[in-house]
């Protein structure tokens, strides 16, 4: 599928995100607080958190209101700038 082919996304959505760092008390509250900077009034009771099958990492599950493809680049950038998120997918 070339670029031109990629399907758009209209904006304003609900965009779900899973962000991967290594295991450890504050991680979840971390990447909450990168993300409300970001996309404010994300609902926590739909966020999820899941440790991998070793315990060395967690994965939480966060749905923002995604208003367009510069916020959530901005979003991205300031999730790895962290140092401790491993992936953002």
């Amino acid at each position: 599928m070339s670029q031109q082919d990629a399907p758009k996304i209209e904006f304003p959505c609900a965009y779900p995100l899973k962000i991967v760092g290594r295991t450890a008390p504050d991680f979840k509250m971390l990447v909450l607080d990168v993300v409300e900077r970001h996309a404010p009034g994300v609902d926590h009771s739909t966020v999820s958190i899941q440790e991998s099958s070793n315990g060395r990492f967690q994965s939480v599950r966060v749905t923002i209101t995604a208003t367009g493809e510069p916020q959530i680049m901005a979003l991205f950038e300031a999730l790895k700038a962290t140092g401790r998120v491993q992936v953002v997918i």
